[in-house]
Parts: structure tokens; sequence; C-alpha cells
């Protein structure tokens, strides 16, 4: 297991096998897995299809297919149902987030999503990621849980994503038309030709597919994420994976995941403005690997709001020390600059984050 935070992605298939509520019946040997990533010293972030299948039952309805309205009722109630079926299997608490992709495209709502999956993972839950079904409407939607768990991946820097389903993995012709069909084990690109191996989802509740599977891994894979596509049905995928061994289909990610967001902030984020920090904290950050603390900032420059980027200065030298994420607008560091981060809310009446550049968020120069 050569990952050190990943995301798994459960489909409606495996958390509602005969879409008839919820069932335990595939969901105890991914929650072993789990668990036993967990005692290996691994953080994971569960994105879990299956609350409209999971509330199905219990909101009427004349169609095989249900109208939007229907299923987001049926959504509703089935949250419930569905988190409280995963927490059965777990001696740690889990955690619910709702996102919408309005939510990821906002900077300050990223930033909180990131923040708080990160404060979750630090003191031992398990987050459990579904789309807000109930409220979204198609322009804020992401569409499948499939690219949704792709985008919490980046979110939340994990450097590995399982998708987890009924198939096998992704096959050079479609299983379901040609018993020999053969499983491709591993793809270090993902073409035109590989789409068009994919076919489509015969599930009524589901919303994806092996196409959108596929675009998962492009997402990921794009930003260091290795990906796997696997059958979660089959109970010896895990003992497998726990091995170290591939048992679907593995798409290499094009480079590490901290090498791709350290590019990333170095090379193509541009900087909005400049804090300066005194000797103790460019120490701190330089040689002990610390965030940037309010009460080591005793200068601010430029124009800019929670998220966007800022060039970290020496004050004595005034060079370039480091460039980072800045988790408060200019205007709040003003207010809160030289003063210890207990006293932050006392200062602004309210604490997003402790840190003003959190180590995750910032690239030494």
């Amino acid at each position: 297991m050569n990952f050190n935070r990943a995301v798994i992605k459960v489909g409606s298939a495996l958390v509602s096998p005969e879409n008839k509520g919820c069932s335990g019946k595939y969901l105890l040997a991914i929650a072993r897995f789990i668990t036993e990533c967990q005692q290996a010293g691994k953080e994971i972030i569960l994105v879990s299809s299956g609350s409209v299948a999971a509330g199905r039952q219990l909101i009427k309805h004349g169609s095989p297919i249900p109208s939007i309205p229907t299923k987001q009722a049926m959504a509703s109630v089935g949250q419930m149902k569905m988190m409280a079926n995963w927490q059965r299997f777990f001696d740690v608490p889990c955690s619910q987030l709702l996102i919408t992709h309005g939510d990821l495209k906002d900077r300050q709502r990223y930033i909180n999503i990131k923040n708080t999956l990160r404060i979750l993972l630090e003191n031992g839950v398990i987050p459990i990621v579904n789309e807000n079904d109930t409220v979204a409407t198609d322009e804020l939607k992401v569409g499948d849980n499939d690219n949704l768990a792709a985008l919490v991946a980046l979110v939340s820097e994990a450097d590995c994503l399982f998708i987890l389903s009924d198939i096998d993995g992704v096959y050079d012709q479609d299983p379901r038309d040609n018993p020999k069909a053969k499983l491709i084990p591993e793809i270090n690109e993902i073409t035109a030709e590989i789409y068009a191996m994919a076919g489509t989802t015969q599930n009524v509740i589901a919303t994806g597919g092996m196409k959108t599977k596929i675009q998962a891994a492009e997402k990921a894979v794009e930003n260091g994420i290795d990906t796997y596509i696997l059958n979660g049905s089959r109970s010896n995928i895990f003992e497998k994976l726990l091995k170290g061994e591939n048992p679907g289909t593995y798409f290499k990610a094009k480079q590490a995941a901290n090498k791709a967001r350290k590019h990333w902030l170095k090379y193509i984020l541009k900087s909005s403005g400049q804090v300066k920090l005194d000797a103790g904290a460019v120490n701190a950050v330089i040689n002990k690997g610390a965030s940037v603390l309010p009460s080591g900032v005793n200068q601010v420059v430029g124009n800019f709001v929670a998220g966007e980027s800022v060039d970290i200065i020496n004050a004595n030298t005034q060079q370039v020390i480091a460039k980072g994420i800045c988790q408060y607008s200019k205007q709040d560091l003003l207010r809160i600059m030289g003063s210890n981060s207990d006293e932050i809310i006392a200062l602004l009446g309210c604490c997003p984050s402790k840190v003003i550049i959190h180590r995750d968020d910032l690239v030494i120069l």
C-alpha cells in the first residue's frame, strides 16, 4: 500500500445491491480494508453513493426511473440511512460532508472543505462525502460520484484514488457482450481508444458508468494521484491490495502528487501579495517544517483575499523564502498579525484557521 492518504469511492451497486435500501453485503469487507489501512497509519476519505437507493422504498414513485424531485426526496431520507449503515461498521466516528460543484468552484468554500477534511483526518474521523443531491441544481452538480471522488482527492491532496463498483476494471471490449473480453491491468495514458472501451451503466439508480470512472481517473492522474478501478463486490481484492497486488485496472499517475502540487504552487499559481515574517518565524518555516502563524507576521503587502497565493518574505533580508496559499484576506490578516492563534476569535469574531498558511499549502523556494 504505497500511499499515505486515499479516497475510496463506493458505488450504489455496493451500498444497495438490490436497489431496496442499504445492505452490509459488500460494505463489511470494504470497512475492514479501511480499518486495516488506518491501523497501518493511512488516512482514508470515503465518497459514498447510495443515498437515492437507500431511500427508494420510503418515497412513493410510479416509474422505474423516478423524476428529479422524487430522487431528491429519496436522497434526503436515504442520506440518514446510508450514514447509519456505514457507521455501524466502524469503531471510530464518521462524519458527513454534502457538497456541490458550486462549493468546489468558490474559493472560500473550497478552502473551508479542505480545512474541514484536514481536521477530521487529524482527529481520526472517517469523512464520508456525497453530492448534496437534495438541493443541487444541474449547474451546481458534479453529476456523478466518480468525478466527485476525483475532485475530493484533489481538494484533500490524496495520493491514491480507489473507485469501487461491481465491475472488475477496464476491459478491451464490453464483457457483457463478449465473454472473451480481457481485463486491462494497467493504463499509462488515457486516450480516445480507452474511452471507446467504456460501456454504459445498466443500473437505473446509478448516475455513472465506466466512462465517468475513466474521466475521474484522468483528473486524478493528471494531478499526481494513482487510481484504481476495482470490483468492490469481491472481498479478496482487498487482501490483494494489502499485499501490494493489483486486482483491477491501475492508472499510473504522471508524477508524484506532492511534486505536482509543489510545481503548481511554485510555477503556476500567481502571488497576489506578500506576508513578511520575523526571524523566528522564518527559522520555523525553513528549518522546522512549521506553518506560518499570525504571531510571526510583522507586515502585509498587496491586496488579496483568503485562498489566494502570497509570497512569504524574510522581513530582515527582504528575500522571498517561500510561497503559499493564505487562509486570510489582507484586511483580516492586518487585524491579527503579531497575535497568538488563540486570540484570533476575539479579534475577528471567528477563527477560520489557527494558521495563516498551512505547511501543506506552501513550498520553500
